[in-house]
């Protein structure tokens, strides 16, 4: 998928979105599997390093300029906001909380979208129905957070779930902040060459802080399960080269707010497939804030998706009334 000034396929628009609702929201599965036989930064090390070399080679072969000076810099800034805190998050907190949970706490990023998104308040700030969902998506938060902040609090309280939390909200932060700067520094060249080098920038970060903590000290190579090597697999075909290049690329095509939606469809597909493929259980207060949030994204990108209709309709306006003269004079 490459830049272009053309309008992109619809076709093309409708893949990519179904590639990042569905294979990411499964995502949260496989890193649980994964986290089985690999420590979390050796996990993400090569997922990203492998992921990001054969999305470059591939580039390479394609003719693409791969060693551009300020596309670098703008590919290390996004690649260790988006992955290595974003995603490196959802695999450390994975080791402590379940996999459908954690999807769901991730939900929020769209909230963190609009209040990061400084080129559009002056539109958004306007908007009632952007205001009411920003409101109602914290409430939603709080009722994520509600059941474990009362426990992590209480005398047998688990202080390791409430850093888990706090953890998944920067994460939060940072995937919004680093989606909007990959947005506006967006670059000439195509999606594919700039996905591999935001992963190439978080594989080469993971690998340090793998170091410090001492993953490989004690790992043992040989004594790794079969299932978490696969899981390794589809993490780096379907979950970085196919989904992150499609993200990638849709962020360049269409508005951040409507590309944040990920982030409420993935909860879904994780939850399911966590309940089904690794027993894990989701209350309802729990359920009750991932609807709240529901409600709130889609009141934010309703009034996104109104504004755009408007803008569209008045640009084309001018066209027909041009055509219409045009009509009546002949």
């Amino acid at each position: 998928m490459t830049a272009t000034n053309k309008i992109p396929s619809p076709f093309m628009v409708i893949l990519a979105f179904a590639t990042i609702y569905i294979v990411w929201g499964s995502t949260y599965l496989f890193i649980l599997k994964a986290i089985q036989g690999f420590p979390p930064f050796v996990l993400g090390a090569l997922r990203f390093l492998i992921a990001g070399l054969l999305l470059m080679g591939w580039g390479t072969l394609r003719g693409e300029q791969i060693f551009v000076k300020k596309n670098i810099k703008d590919a290390f800034v996004s690649g260790i906001l988006l992955l290595f805190i974003g995603t490196g998050v959802v695999i450390w907190v994975e080791q402590y909380l379940p996999s459908g949970m954690v999807a769901i706490m991730v939900s929020s990023s769209p909230i963190w979208f609009v209040l990061l998104d400084r080129p559009q308040w002056k539109q958004n700030f306007r908007s009632k129905a952007t205001i009411g969902g920003l409101i109602i998506g914290f409430a939603g938060v709080i009722l994520l957070f509600s059941e474990k902040l009362v426990r992590a609090f209480s005398a047998d309280g688990n202080r390791t779930e409430i850093s888990s939390m706090v953890l998944l909200l920067i994460g939060s932060i940072c995937w919004a902040a680093g989606s909007l700067y990959s947005k506006y520094r967006s670059t000439s060249g195509s999606a594919l060459v700039n996905s591999s080098r935001q992963m190439l920038a978080a594989g080469i970060v993971f690998i340090p802080g793998s170091l410090v903590m001492g993953e490989l000290n004690d790992l043992q190579w040989q004594n790794i399960p079969i299932n978490a090597w696969l899981s390794l697999a589809y993490l780096i075909f379907f979950g970085s080269i196919a989904s992150f290049s499609a993200y990638v690329w849709l962020l360049r095509v269409r508005p951040a707010t409507q590309v944040s939606t990920v982030s409420y469809v993935n909860p879904v597909v994780a939850v399911l497939l966590g309940f089904f493929f690794a027993n894990e259980n989701i209350s309802v207060l729990q359920v009750l804030g991932l609807i709240t949030i529901i409600v709130s994204v889609i009141l934010i990108n309703f009034a996104k998706y109104r504004k755009d209709n408007e803008t569209q309709k008045e640009n084309t306006q001018p066209v027909l009334l041009e055509h219409k003269q045009l009509k009546a004079l002949r």
